[in-house]
């Protein structure tokens, strides 16, 4: 005779072990209440040993992000209180990264805006030697010493893209890869001495000019093109060169009228980003173009003012009035980041449209 055992059945109205923590939750504001009382607390820990903005922060970060821990630790358990940790560290430091980007655009706002005038934009800095004047020269000349160094990059840096991505194979294309990696990473200066030894071999000691800039300036792009566009062509499905293939169009046709025009979008996104790579750089211009107070348009003629020059040498090299320098190297500095701004803004607007039109 056997004896058969039942083992209690778990009604409807018995939880599971747990099961009641797990289902409170914090009110919806209350992690933002608990961070915002531990910034207080940092903030008044920090006053005890002399006030400091550092300090505060970093006492604040910490504190704030313990009392989010031990709060829902206490009412949702672990689980939950281990995701609202790493929230709140995700969230602190992307508040952290933020701090001096606001400080930076703030400042150059405030301090740029001053000289944010017509004069500005329609005078030069010829027989200017206080107040007045502008960066007319200098805007003319670095739109024509980029435009020139994108002239030399783009075709260079594409078609180096599409050697690597449709004809290259074996040791010659790791070694251009390794090159093009080498260059990535090479310092600004080094490609300003680079042009002025070369034009100084050419044409002898002491020349200037604004295609020296242009050369040095595409010593930094050629690179980012290549690199840019060749990620671009990778993504390119190869279903769409197989069927040019069979249908016996030849490999060059098919990267003419298949690959290029299917990534075209993100073609132009890469050579927009390269030129706001370098339409802020100082540093190679300083050595190859050098600075004129006058207005000079050609680029194959003497010395060009270029934006980024003029900045430094307002900010470093003041005249009888240091305040009106100032106030121009500012408003230079301001114009700058409208540039690269603006230039970002384009790029994203040739990915959105000239993106390939999916059907669905």
């Amino acid at each position: 005779m056997s004896i058969e055992t039942q083992s209690p059945v778990r009604t409807a109205e018995e939880p599971r072990s747990g099961s009641i923590r797990s289902q409170r939750r914090l009110p919806r504001l209350a992690p933002l209440g608990l961070y915002a009382g531990g910034i207080a607390l940092g903030a008044l820990l920090s006053a005890l040993s002399g006030f400091s903005i550092v300090l505060t922060v970093v006492y604040g970060a910490f504190l704030g992000t313990l009392a989010v821990y031990a709060g829902s630790r206490a009412v949702e358990g672990r689980r939950k209180a281990t995701d609202r940790l790493v929230t709140a560290l995700v969230t602190t430091a992307f508040a952290i990264a933020m701090v001096p980007l606001v400080s930076l655009v703030y400042t150059v706002l405030d301090k740029g805006l001053a000289r944010f005038d017509s004069q500005f934009f329609t005078n030069s800095m010829f027989r200017v030697v206080g107040e007045g004047g502008g960066a007319y020269h200098a805007i003319l000349g670095t739109l024509i010493i980029t435009a020139l160094a994108a002239a030399i990059s783009v075709p260079i840096g594409l078609l180096t893209a599409i050697y690597l991505v449709e004809y290259g194979s074996g040791r010659l294309k790791k070694a251009i890869t390794f090159f093009v990696d080498v260059m990535t990473g090479i310092p600004s200066i080094v490609a300003g001495l680079f042009a002025f030894a070369l034009f100084t071999l050419i044409f002898g000691g002491g020349i200037r000019l604004g295609v020296m800039g242009a050369v040095a300036l595409s010593v930094l792009m050629i690179p980012v093109v290549v690199r840019s566009c060749e990620e671009v062509l990778k993504l390119v499905p190869n279903e769409l060169r197989e069927a040019a293939y069979a249908l016996g169009v030849p490999k060059w046709r098919t990267v003419v009228k298949v690959v290029l025009p299917t990534a075209i979008a993100g073609l132009g996104t890469g050579v927009t980003l390269a030129v706001a790579r370098v339409v802020g750089e100082t540093a190679p211009l300083l050595v190859t173009v050098g600075l004129i107070t006058g207005t000079n348009l050609n680029p194959f003629d003497g010395r060009m003012a270029t934006l980024p020059v003029f900045a430094y040498y307002q900010l470093t090299q003041p005249g009888v009035d240091s305040q009106a320098f100032l106030d121009r190297a500012w408003t230079a500095a301001l114009l700058l980041i409208i540039l690269v701004m603006a230039l970002n803004i384009v790029a994203r607007l040739i990915s959105r449209f000239f993106a390939p039109k999916t059907g669905h």
